[in-house]
């Protein structure tokens, strides 16, 4: 133990990576298998895969930049793993957030894997392994123990993720490991105030699980900003999914894309995300041709979900899309709803739209009409600037708290059991924010 305790804390030499010269670099790397608090005073060297375990809890004080291996191959991709047991505390702070990022001089998306937490929370699948990784007891995710604890984080900030996943992924399975996966992860863990920037792939994945968080960035990731699988029930709050560009990583990228899994079945627990205060803003203007960017919200493959006082805009093939497997839930109100929501996309009559297989989604009328009805209560508006955010593009960080005359800045319902419990917060307005910036330019959220 105490051979591999030195191993994972090691000095390593940095040679003409892009790193902070002013402190001390230390180098993270196998196993890490006894409490460990990092150095406030260095930053650290992630050197390959990297596996907290043993019921071990590593700590990472604020101010701390982890820089990232850079490795060619995809199987060799530095990560963190969390391992079951084990735990995680990131005690960043606004002002000096921890972020892991890229140790390369030119940084590029993919250039690293992702943080990885493992826990033993219910899948539908039973016990799992994270896709991408061998599979071994240290990539082993999923149990029965619902408030199941693998740490707390707050303030942090991932940069140039999604190394692992190949292009044009395969989307009819699970994505390997990419931004913050969150796989099996249980209630007991706390998730508040984290960006991923530059992801390749995902900036998000929840597999499975119940874990809640609030305050989350996902920006300019190459596939979904917020990803769903394999029984995930939690409840969200506060989240942002915003692009300036599409991408050519993936077959067909979301801003919000929930799945139960891959055949599917009515395996439970159904994914099920309980979401409020969400904006989901794709590229400003409408694409000449077909791009790779989706929907702004996709419930595909046998999923519920529950979205409410939400803003999404701006997305080329729609705002809101069902499937053969999840329409029929959603028009019975059977466990899934989207309801009052303000949403915009590129063509007008795709705004609520159906997925039959074809390159281009269907508008669907009924879903249409179903959804602006006086119980759901969902409004389509025509132009992206009707939803009057104070800065929705532009140069610079986006500002996208609620101008004078926004139709978000009243008509939030929290009424019913998911929505009345004590996680969320009963705040008047739809969308991530109302008047206070909470994403502005910072040390922490930094969209440069």
């Amino acid at each position: 133990m105490a051979f591999l305790f030195f191993a994972a804390c090691k000095k390593d030499h940095l040679s003409g990576s892009a790193t902070d010269n002013s402190r001390k670099t230390d180098t993270l790397q196998g196993a890490i298998t006894a409490d460990r608090t990092l150095d406030a005073n260095k930053n650290y060297f992630l050197k390959g895969q990297v596996y907290v375990k043993n019921n071990a809890s590593l700590t990472i004080p604020a101010g701390i930049t982890v820089y990232a291996q850079v490795n060619s191959q995809r199987s060799s991709k530095s990560v963190l793993v969390i391992t079951q047991g084990a735990k995680l505390f990131v005690n960043g702070t606004v002002d000096n957030p921890v972020v892991f990022t890229s140790s390369a001089s030119t940084k590029t998306p993919g250039d690293w894997g992702a943080l990885i937490l493992l826990g033993k929370a219910p899948t539908n699948v039973g016990m799992g392994n994270v896709a991408g990784l061998p599979i071994t007891a240290d990539t082993q995710y999923g149990g029965n123990i619902t408030a199941d604890n693998s740490g707390v984080i707050n303030y942090l900030r991932l940069e140039y993720t999604g190394g692992i996943n190949p292009p044009a992924e395969d989307e009819w399975a699970v994505d390997k490991a990419s931004g913050l996966v969150m796989a099996g992860v249980g209630s007991g863990t706390r998730i508040d105030n984290v960006m991923v920037k530059y992801s390749n792939d995902d900036s998000f994945q929840f597999v499975g699980g119940t874990v809640n968080a609030t305050h989350l960035i996902s920006y300019n990731c190459g596939d979904d900003d917020f990803d769903f699988d394999l029984g995930y029930a939690g409840n969200l709050q506060f989240l942002i999914g915003y692009r300036t560009q599409a991408s050519s990583q993936a077959l067909r990228a979301n801003g919000v894309e929930s799945y139960n899994d891959s055949i599917p079945t009515a395996n439970t627990p159904l994914t099920r995300p309980v979401i409020s205060n969400m904006t989901i803003i794709g590229p400003n203007g409408t694409p000449v041709t077909k791009t790779n960017l989706n929907q702004g919200v996709y419930m595909r493959k046998g999923t519920r979900l529950a979205i409410r006082n939400s803003i999404v805009s701006d997305y080329p093939e729609g705002a809101f899309m069902v499937c053969p497997r999840t329409r029929p839930a959603i028009l019975a109100d059977d466990n899934a709803e989207f309801r009052s929501n303000l949403v915009q996309t590129d063509t007008l009559a795709r705004a609520f739209c159906y997925d039959q297989g074809l390159t281009t989604s269907v508008p669907d009328p009924v879903l249409a009409t179903f959804e602006t009805n006086s119980v759901n209560n969902n409004t389509i508006l025509t132009l992206a600037t009707d939803f009057n955010l104070t800065r929705m593009y532009g140069t610079g960080a986006p500002d996208l708290t609620l101008a004078s005359g926004s139709p978000a800045l009243s008509g939030a319902d929290f009424t019913g059991v998911d929505f009345s419990n004590s996680f969320f917060s009963q705040v008047s307005y739809r969308g991530a924010m109302g008047s206070i910036n909470w994403a502005v330019q910072s040390n922490w959220a930094d969209w440069r």
